[in-house]
């Protein structure tokens, strides 16, 4: 499976008792709609590499107990801390029209309101405590947050973000 046709489902955060289980995060909106998956890809040694899922429980605050086939022990699941878990794109679930998927937005045009065509999306940035999209305006990365008042709309078709940016964020940008 190539990584560049996946999307990163989660991690494995720790290990959890002592017949081989661990604790995923999952980076997604409804991990309900993960709780019947038979397979995932953890990435090992810079490959995807399948493992055989033999139950996944839903946990509070985005959280999974996972246990996989073969994986037996708490020296078994240690291995796998800090892992990352990936799926197909294909299994991502429908999104409205008015909906999108962060990754969608890599190759659209950002347009504000009142500064008109800002650039291009080249690069999303998922950061701990905000999501950011990279931009490049004037041969520079302009980093915009990912938020409700500040991404008015998002026209898929279009393949345009219009925005309302904060007054003066571009010119901390452009400053040398």
């Amino acid at each position: 499976m190539n990584k560049d046709n996946c999307f990163q489902l989660g991690y494995v955060s720790k290990v959890h008792g002592l017949h081989g289980e661990v604790m995923v995060v999952l980076d997604v909106d409804f991990p309900e709609d993960y709780e019947e998956l038979k397979q995932v890809f953890i990435e090992q040694k810079n490959r995807l590499v399948p493992f055989f899922i033999e139950h996944f429980v839903s946990q509070p605050n985005n959280k999974m107990l996972a246990k996989f086939e073969d994986f037996n022990t708490v020296d078994d699941a240690s291995k796998l801390v800090g892992s990352a878990l990936f799926l197909p794109m294909s299994e991502l679930p429908e999104l409205g029209e008015d909906q999108y998927y962060y990754h969608e937005l890599v190759g659209f045009e950002v347009i504000d309101d009142s500064l008109g065509l800002i650039g291009e999306v080249k690069v999303i940035y998922d950061m701990e405590t905000q999501d950011l999209l990279g931009v490049e305006h004037k041969g520079k990365e302009v980093l915009i947050p990912i938020q409700d008042q500040i991404i008015q709309k998002v026209d898929k078709a279009a393949k345009k973000v219009y925005c309302s940016l904060p007054e003066g964020l571009i010119d901390i940008y452009l400053e040398d």
